[in-house]
């Protein structure tokens, strides 16, 4: 029998978050972005906790995990989670793990009081769109997301 556990992530877990950041690049189709290190990693997850992570278990093997922060909808007054990364390894999808994940972060969101749960999805990734409309989750219409980055954003702030 198969045992199933999800747990918090700790510092030491820094290369194997790092591992699962790469392997979750890979798959689509951004290696050449990540540009995160352990040593930033434990900066910002566990000295300044920007940052939460879960890793959930199989038979004591860490098969996926979530990477996940507070945000906050003024309309509602209240703090959500956001969902940044969401990743099992390829051979052991199909057997519940992402829903797993989700659960825990929906559990999560309800014991500390949070509005809502909610994530970025590739519009190409239709694996993953299929699955997140089966648990009763809605895309977002009538939004589009910006974002600034590098130089940009460093002109920004300088100007």
């Amino acid at each position: 029998m198969t045992d199933i556990s999800i747990r918090e992530a700790v510092p030491r877990d820094c290369p194997l978050i790092l591992d699962f950041i790469r392997a979750l690049a890979k798959y689509e189709h951004m290696s050449d972005q990540v540009v995160a290190t352990v040593e930033l990693l434990q900066d910002q997850i566990f000295d300044q906790h920007k940052a939460e992570v879960l890793f959930l278990c199989e038979d004591g093997r860490e098969v996926g995990f979530a990477l996940y922060f507070h945000n906050f909808s003024t309309f509602l007054g209240r703090a959500g989670l956001y969902l940044e990364d969401l990743f099992v390894l390829p051979e052991f999808r199909g057997r519940g793990y992402g829903k797993a994940l989700l659960r825990r972060l929906a559990q999560i969101a309800g014991e500390r009081g949070c509005g809502r749960l909610e994530w970025w999805c590739l519009d190409w990734n239709r694996p993953s769109i299929d699955f997140y409309l089966s648990l009763g989750a809605q895309p977002m219409e009538d939004w589009t997301v910006y974002r600034l980055t590098g130089e940009t954003l460093k002109n920004l702030a300088k100007s």
